[in-house]
């Protein structure tokens, strides 16, 4: 199997160390690319919406998004990691989900992402690990991802991964392993349940597809959902027919 794992930071704390004893189960069998950000995308997006309206190539970063991209689309599992800053994901992890705006269902998502799995892995000393996952699950919900798990891990006192109370540390390897345990005995030739929330985010947007279409054949996301036939009967989690 393929795992793709996206760290939302370089530094290799708290979150590193617990992406890595989750990956343990996997590596024997498992072909990992791992991306770090902000070494791996490096620039804003400036909000230019080319790829939305122009596509994917024509984006100033195209080079650096289309590789991680790439790698999404071949992944069995999407690992998905970043510590709270101020209650939410890191700046860099926010940079590339709006580069990949494209792909979220009112635009033109790709059908492999509808039955992908995903995890994410996010922690913080105090509050903010659950709101820094939420940012993270709204993008891949909007993907067209249903079967995504969560890990968030609540630190005391210290943030320093060696400074933690032993009991803190078997405490988080515990919970991180259990989950590892979980997805580690999924059989990924069968593809992800896609959930009936997904199903009407799709007709909803299938619905102002077919208007815009309707008003402007040459609109690039239309074309896209025609050439699927999204807005006839094919569906992108179903085989085209």
């Amino acid at each position: 199997m393929k795992i793709t794992v996206i760290n939302g930071t370089e530094k290799q704390g708290v979150t590193y160390r617990l992406k890595e004893i989750f990956l343990e189960n996997f590596r024997a069998n498992a072909e990992i690319t791992e991306y770090y950000l902000p070494k791996d995308c490096p620039a804003f997006c400036m909000g230019c919406a080319n790829c939305i309206l122009k596509g994917t190539h024509t984006c100033r970063d195209a080079a650096f998004i289309q590789k991680i991209v790439t790698s999404l689309l071949e992944s069995d599992l999407i690992v998905m990691t970043s510590p709270a800053y101020v209650m939410h994901a890191t700046g860099a992890m926010k940079a590339l989900l709006d580069h990949l705006a494209y792909l979220w269902i009112p635009h033109r998502p790709d059908p492999k992402l509808f039955t992908k799995r995903a995890v994410i892995i996010t922690q913080c000393l105090g509050a903010g690990a659950r709101s820094s996952a939420k940012d993270i699950k709204h993008s891949l919900s909007w993907w067209g991802i249903s079967e995504i798990e969560i890990f968030t891990g609540r630190l005391i006192n210290n943030m320093v991964w060696e400074n933690l109370t032993e009991k803190k540390r078997v405490s988080l390897t515990k919970k991180i392993k259990h989950l590892s345990e979980k997805l580690s005995a999924i059989d990924y030739k069968a593809p992800a349940r896609v959930k009936a929330i997904t199903k009407i985010k799709f007709l909803f947007c299938r619905k102002i597809q077919q208007s815009l279409h309707k008003d402007d054949p040459e609109y690039l996301d239309g074309k896209y959902w025609e050439e699927k036939g999204w807005l006839a009967k094919n569906r992108p989690w179903k085989k085209e027919r």
